[in-house]
């Protein structure tokens, strides 16, 4: 049986009736595919604070200029009542539920959990900008915990990310469980050292030099600054180039036992997959089969074949 990850999620998105108009958001791809794998732990800030349903509407207002804004949450009509300090309050009172968690899916354009771009208004004028309230306060709590909004789950690359992101975070949360090691890190950065490749070329450098003089003293504050980039690089969408280079890496440990026609069939399914004429889940998989008959020890340890469950890759 696959551990369940929790995954916090704003309320609606699962069928609760929490709306402001006492409707919801269900969101059937949490409920009926992703629920295999995740314990998806509902939230809503808005009824935390004791507004209930139904409830008059909320909206965020922006203030300043240029990259300078403020911005205040308050209710939509006169008198217009700022709910923001509430909201800030109710994440931070949420902080020990918070540190339980592997990730978080926040309700799209909320003025109280959208992620990024939350609509607001600036003198009188509807624009997106920012995040809501409470999602504003918990990334800023929290800033390793992956996020993302339910709106983007629909796009492969995106949904990928996210949840690749997801089990990095559980595997390293798994590791200052079982305790801290210079060897440990190390180990730690070599399984996931082509997951890091695929997504950032210049972050996989940075950090393999970072982890070349690992201090004998104050290690806890090494590995922050180590995960804290590590988690930055994995924002960073994964690219097609970035994955050729490293199937490309990862098929050279095949070479001393394909023959000819096995050597030809593989470097074919690369680059068909560089020229864009087949999905990388093929190379991937065909690399996974042969690894299979010829395991090799390095290979066999690092995530990159596996990040995951296979099922989530759809």
């Amino acid at each position: 049986m696959t551990e369940k990850l929790a995954i916090g999620v704003s309320a609606c998105l699962l069928g609760e009736k929490v709306r402001f108009d006492g409707g919801h958001n269900h969101q059937a791809l949490l409920t009926e595919r992703l629920s295999e794998f995740f314990e998806f732990r509902s939230f809503c800030p808005e009824m935390s604070i004791g507004m209930g349903v139904p409830r008059e509407k909320i909206r965020r207002v922006l203030e300043g200029s240029g990259e300078n804004y403020s911005s205040r949450v308050e209710t939509a009509s006169s008198p217009f009542v700022d709910i923001t300090p509430k909201l800030y309050s109710c994440a931070e009172h949420q902080q020990q539920w918070l540190a339980e968690l592997r990730g978080y899916l926040f309700k799209k354009d909320s003025p109280s959990c959208g992620m990024e771009q939350t609509k607001a208004y600036l003198n009188q004028h509807l624009v997106q900008h920012g995040a809501g309230a409470f999602a504003e306060k918990v990334m800023e709590n929290n800033p390793l915990l992956p996020c993302e909004e339910e709106g983007r789950l629909g796009d492969a690359l995106l949904r990928e990310n996210f949840i690749g992101r997801v089990y990095v975070y559980h595997r390293w949360k798994n590791l200052l469980h079982q305790g801290l090691s210079p060897k440990a890190l190390i180990d730690f950065h070599s399984r996931h050292k082509y997951i890091l490749m695929s997504h950032s070329q210049r972050h996989y450098r940075a950090l393999g030099k970072l982890l070349s003089n690992i201090p004998k003293q104050a290690l806890q504050t090494f590995s922050d600054k180590y995960i804290a980039q590590l988690m930055a690089a994995l924002k960073i969408p994964a690219t097609r180039n970035n994955h050729i280079n490293v199937l490309q890496h990862i098929q050279g440990y095949l070479r001393p036992h394909l023959g000819n026609e096995d050597k030809l069939a593989m470097v074919k399914a690369i680059e068909d997959c560089r020229l864009g004429q087949s999905p990388l889940t093929i190379p991937r998989e065909m690399l996974r089969h042969y690894f299979r008959k010829f395991p090799h020890a390095y290979i066999s340890n690092s995530y990159y074949l596996s990040p995951y469950p296979d099922e989530l890759i759809f």
